[in-house]
């Protein structure tokens, strides 16, 4: 899966040799001694240190998950994170079966057309409260610690999604993806995730301590205001 996205993406760049490319394209991870150790080492201390603190709360959105939605509490899928290397992301699960495995159809559009719409049949009323205050995030913390993520970073994105991005929308893979990124704290922030990547590309040229900082320090009131996801 790493390799034939790799490869893909290998193949698109030499294919595009001849096109015209924005300048963001050229922007690169700065090699400051904060993103080389400090973020890294910042990110897994900091995230191991919250897991235990929030233990209890993880123990009891667990047993609601159980109890409301069923089996299969924590919610495993492939994302491509950084290097475009793919990984497993954990969630919370929030909906209810997928619609390929039921045996009614849903009235809904189909969300393979509708990615991560409002609208999707699958949301359930707990599962929706659950984003709307993004305690299905909590379990990525596991993700941060492991290395995968990062506490703040572009969000990572589905392969079939990244499949279709344009050339110079990729940078956004030279940094690792975040449990919360510029996006989601973003006063401009309108549309879907991934019709909006140019803030992620922003971020990988202005990454540092005062820029992750901010974003960090913004995130709960984007949650509070119902803007976190």
């Amino acid at each position: 899966m790493v390799s034939d996205l790799s490869h893909a993406l290998a193949k698109e760049r030499s294919d595009a040799d001849d096109r015209a490319l924005p300048p963001l394209f050229d922007v690169a991870p700065r090699a400051s001694f904060y993103c080389r150790v400090v973020k890294p080492i910042g990110d897994r201390v900091v995230s191991a240190l919250i897991l235990i603190i929030v233990s209890p709360y993880l123990a009891i959105v667990a047993l609601l998950v159980r109890l409301k939605l069923g089996r299969k509490v924590v919610y495993r899928q492939y994302r491509v994170g950084q290097d475009s290397r793919v990984f497993t992301m954990y969630k919370f699960r929030t909906m209810a079966a997928d619609r390929r495995r039921a045996e009614m159809p849903y009235p809904e559009p189909d969300r393979r057309t509708t990615h991560k719409s409002d609208n999707d049949p699958r949301h359930t009323p707990f599962g929706r409260t659950l984003r709307k205050w993004s305690l299905d995030e909590l379990p990525q913390l596991w993700n941060v610690v492991t290395g995968d993520m990062s506490l703040v970073g572009p969000r990572p994105e589905l392969k079939a999604v990244v499949m279709k991005y344009d050339l110079w929308d990729h940078p956004r893979h030279l940094v690792k993806p975040g449990i919360t990124g510029p996006w989601q704290v973003s006063a401009s922030r309108e549309g879907l995730l991934h019709e909006n990547l140019e803030h992620d590309v922003t971020y990988v040229a202005k990454v540092g301590l005062v820029t992750d900082i901010k974003i960090l320090l913004g995130t709960p009131k984007a949650v509070l205001a119902r803007r976190g996801r």
